[in-house]
């Protein structure tokens, strides 16, 4: 009976690497695996084509002597036949402990010896309202992990090398049967590092970094808000068998400002004006972050009224566009009044009589007629 091809058994190409080659195995291996499908035939008769063709390709030599002649290359007496290990009985000696030791743990496995990238950091950075709008450049002081100078982080005292653990053959780390599993773990005599450092650095100790202060100029962009973040990168820890830096973040936390509340790229304020003011008018000095501007209050103004100023506003650090500074001005009830003061405001109440009210109050009117008619209605 023809057999069928290899490749095509375990569903990959005839360029497919090991870690390929392993997956897939992994796959059908724990889909079609005597003890999942007990009493199942035809279960029992792929598995061992996977296992089968899984044996072959995974040998570089098998796979090539198979690539040049095809299932002729493992027959009986042929010239490649000294290559096939295969048994057909081995579905009472191949468990799931196997499968996982063999495949799981090559496929998953991290070799700690290989380069690890440093951490990243954060810094928490409080600017006040003016230094948010309009940037600067700020100088910060962290402490952190840095790549020994002295080792240039190998970790190994000038001049000497590394030597390979035995114990995990450098990989950095060792299985272990527990049970039904085979269980990785990190290599104890070399820490998961896969090499033994036989005389090692008198400033790091042997790891390759120190912990140090350094200082770091950074440039805060105009425009920046609150809960904004600024990445440096290559500014966070070292990282670890000469493994490249980690990025440093810069959080934004903006002040309370005394005067102006920001929303989006728009600044507000309260501006208090007198009832004069607000009766005849006039012209104010309103603040900015630039100075003092003058805006014109017109006559007859009421409290809470906004006046808008545009393009005095924050720099959108995003679309570029200027915000505006809004003025909401509030009418305050002057205190502390001479005997002649309180004169002329009794004056000007009486004058402001009911005959007039009107005309003078038309928002007081309004509500006491709408008072009025609540009562009413409560009566009938």
């Amino acid at each position: 009976m023809t057999k069928q091809d290899y490749y095509k058994i375990l569903g990959i190409s005839k360029s497919a690497n090991d870690r390929e080659i392993k997956k897939s195995y992994k796959k059908l291996a724990m889909k079609y695996h005597p003890d999942r499908n007990q009493g199942n035939k035809d279960a029992e008769k792929k598995f061992k084509e996977i296992k089968e063709a899984y044996e072959i390709l995974i040998d570089s030599k098998k796979r090539a002597a198979y690539d040049q002649h095809g299932h002729s290359a493992f027959n009986q007496g042929g010239n490649y036949s000294n290559y096939s290990s295969f048994d057909p009985n081995f579905s009472n000696n191949t468990d799931f402990s196997d499968i996982f030791g063999d495949v799981f743990g090559d496929i998953f496995s991290n070799k700690s010896n290989q380069s690890q990238r440093g951490s990243d950091l954060q810094y928490n950075m409080e600017l006040n309202l003016e230094e948010a709008v309009k940037g600067l450049n700020k100088e910060i002081f962290i402490s952190t992990f840095q790549k020994c100078n002295f080792c240039h982080g190998s970790g190994s005292h000038t001049g000497t090398q590394t030597n390979k653990c035995h114990t995990c053959n450098g990989s950095g780390q060792i299985h272990m049967r527990q049970g039904f599993f085979s269980v990785q773990q990190t290599c104890s005599t070399c820490k998961g590092q896969g090499n033994i450092i036989s005389n090692p650095c008198l400033h790091c100790h042997g790891t390759g970094r120190i912990k140090k202060q350094k200082t770091i100029l950074v440039k805060i962009p105009p425009g920046v808000d609150n809960q904004d973040k600024i990445k440096l990168s290559n500014e966070g820890e070292a990282g670890k068998n000469n493994g490249v830096s980690g990025d440093l973040y810069i959080k934004i936390f903006v002040k309370k400002h005394p005067i102006f509340q920001r929303k989006g790229n728009d600044l507000y304020c309260e501006i208090p004006i007198n009832f004069c003011m607000a009766a005849l008018g006039g012209n104010i000095e309103v603040p900015t972050l630039d100075g003092t501007i003058k805006i014109k209050i017109p006559q007859e103004t009421q409290s809470g009224k906004l006046f808008r100023i545009r393009n005095k506003g924050v720099n959108s650090l995003r679309t570029y566009q200027t915000g505006d500074l809004l003025c909401r001005v509030m009418i305050e009830t002057p205190v502390n009044l001479n005997q002649n003061q309180k004169q002329l405001l009794k004056e000007l109440q009486n004058s402001l009589n009911e005959d007039n009210i009107e005309k003078n109050n038309p928002k007081s009117k309004k509500f006491f007629e709408g008072v009025k008619k609540f009562f009413d209605d409560l009566t009938k």
